[in-house]
């Protein structure tokens, strides 16, 4: 779906105005206010007109008392409908974007890893949050607010008829130029606007992607570098916001402008008048307010139009993402009580664009409690196979069995429950050490992240910390070493118990004694469970019940580590290189 950035995009305005439909009151409140503004607003200008010629100009005091506390009366009366429909339309606006963004945040976090492969990070964020509030602005400065605006004028301008059509049309002799000054500015606007945007997005992207590997950025002495690639996004960034306001500076003097010259074309007009009796003191003070109350709105309605357009495109943004097809599709039925847990690959094939297999007519069987590990180079597809098991990606061709049925049979949420996955990149949230174990799932109770945390031999270094298992880890874990993160992903692992577990990398980038350590949580988790351990040092994985060795996206040995040992291929080869040159066994 192409962002048009139109004002007036009616199936968008009319999906955003879908999510009304649980607040309906307060929409029509907001309505009926609308409209009950726009007709009470020009009155006071007909009562003063009233006032000056009938009461003033006569003397007529009980009357001018009379009138004064009646216009005293309107004022508040506006000033209170005035006030409750900010209130509400405002409300009305956080309200649905709540809802929206609840569901697009839904939408995001059910999307397979695809997506975000090509997908900036910041960009999300931008959807979520920024383009989000400016869809508030729909309601609160948008459409409703232009339609009161609308009818206002048109109520004014028939009362400015009623009064004196002579001086009516001496006023409105400048709305021509302001239309086309109008035009103009809407047209500039709307490029600047959307480029504000898009430079959003952009600065957002980058932020966020080096604050988060800001320890490259110093490692590196790249701070000059990246700080001079910041500056250039800025500059663009402020360059598109100063374009939208150097529309706004040349709109706004030319609206006062000809507001000021149709105030002086209506009272030379006015003034002829009175001396020919033509016009009143009355009509040329309630004109002179007429005036004020026209073009105030015509002033305003081009920046509501705009705003109306900003959110356009942040709703079409918006839309995008909710209608992107990039979901792991969930048809199935199975859901498995009891997990045995035995695994097959049948002739799978996977790339993950177009033709660029990484995996080619890859079988083999993993049994029930049994423990298979994968060797191999770097891009040999080891990943991608631990990828397609959790059904991140699909298979292009072939079939990956659970107990004899296709993983694709299996409802998704009930099959990811019987997997646990140690990454070597751990993930933790910025929260406390139990909740990272647990995940905030209420059915882990304290005792069972305890007995979890014991059983792997991680509760000496927790104890040791302030709060133990309250210890706030801070942002992706960085109060905690690469070590003891690494524990805190074994626990997480233990305490969901599941049928089969992946380990990838888990002893990667460890120290001998945190890895002794690891590898006793290894032995722990793997227990009578099927497990599929990725490693790059052989020495975690001679144990294995089966050693399958990948070659560029084929299978080229498998078999136990003696056996392996014998054939004297490629796994002996690595296995010379971590050991025999090193003076290993």
């Amino acid at each position: 779906m192409a962002v048009t950035g139109k004002a007036f995009d009616y199936p968008i305005l009319k999906r955003v105005y879908n999510y009304v439909g649980p607040y309906k009151r307060l929409f029509y409140i907001s309505i009926f206010l609308t409209f009950a503004i726009a007709v009470v607003s020009p009155l006071r200008p007909l009562m003063v007109n009233y006032t000056l010629d009938n009461y003033i100009a006569k003397g007529d005091a009980n009357g001018l008392l009379k009138m004064t506390l009646l216009m005293i009366a309107l004022l508040l009366l506006q000033s209170l409908m005035q006030y409750y429909h900010t209130f509400l339309t405002n409300t009305l606006g956080q309200t649905v974007i709540k809802d929206l963004r609840k569901k697009l945040y839904d939408k995001i976090i059910n999307f397979n890893l695809k997506y975000f492969d090509h997908t900036p990070i910041g960009t999300l964020i931008t959807r979520v949050i920024s383009d989000m509030e400016t869809i508030a602005d729909i309601f609160s400065e948008g459409l409703i607010v232009i339609i009161g605006d609308l009818l206002q004028l048109t109520i004014l301008i028939s009362i400015m008829f009623y009064v004196n059509w002579r001086l009516s049309l001496m006023s409105l002799s400048v709305i021509p130029l302001l239309l086309i000054a109008t035009h103009y500015f809407q047209v500039g606007i709307k490029e600047a606007f959307k480029e504000v945007r898009t430079q959003v997005a952009n600065l957002n992207t980058f932020v966020q992607e080096h604050i988060t590997g800001m320890s490259v950025v110093q490692l590196f002495n790249r701070e000059q570098v990246e700080m001079d690639k910041f500056m250039d996004i800025n500059k663009k960034h402020a360059d598109a916001n100063i374009r939208g306001v150097w529309y706004y500076s040349i709109f706004f003097p030319v609206v006062e402008i000809l507001s000021a010259a149709s105030l002086g074309l209506m009272v030379w007009m006015g003034a002829r008048g009175t001396l020919m009796g033509t016009a009143s003191i009355g009509q040329i003070t309630a004109f002179i307010m007429f005036i004020n109350m026209l073009f105030r709105p015509i002033r305003e309605l081009a920046d509501k139009f705009n705003t109306l357009q900003m959110g356009m495109v942040s709703s079409e943004r918006i839309f995008k993402v909710m209608d992107t097809d990039a979901n792991t599709v969930n048809t199935g039925t199975v859901i498995p009580t009891d997990m045995k847990g035995n695994i097959e690959f049948e002739n799978v094939v996977f790339a993950y664009n177009d033709e660029d297999w990484v995996l080619k007519d890859i079988s083999f069987r993993v049994e029930s409690g049994k423990t298979l590990a994968i060797v191999g180079a770097t891009g040999a597809g080891k990943s991608s196979i631990i990828g397609l098991l959790n059904r991140f990606y699909e298979i292009n061709q072939g079939s990956i069995k659970f107990d004899g049925i296709d993983i694709r049979e299996y409802e998704l949420l009930a099959l990811r429950r019987n997997i646990a996955y140690v990454s070597q990149d751990v993930f933790l949230f910025s929260d406390t050490i139990a909740n990272n174990i647990s995940l905030r799932n209420t059915s882990i109770s304290r005792d069972e992240i305890i007995k979890a945390a014991k059983m792997v031999g991680a509760d000496r270094f927790i104890d040791t910390l302030p709060n133990g298992y309250d210890y706030h880890v801070g942002e992706r874990g960085g109060m905690l070493s690469v070590g003891q993160r690494q524990l805190i992903s074994f626990i997480r692992a233990y305490v969901y118990n599941p049928r089969i577990l992946i380990l990838d990398e888990a002893t990667s980038s460890i120290d001998t004694e945190t890895e002794e350590l690891i590898q006793f949580a290894t032995d722990k988790l793997t227990e009578n469970r099927t497990s599929i351990v990725i490693a790059h040092r052989l020495a975690t994985i001679q144990k294995a019940d089966n050693i399958m060795v990948l070659d560029h996206g084929h299978i080229i040995e498998m078999g136990t580590h003696q056996e392996l040992l014998r054939l004297n291929g490629l796994y002996k080869k690595l296995y010379q290189l971590q050991f025999e040159d090193k003076g290993g066994r």
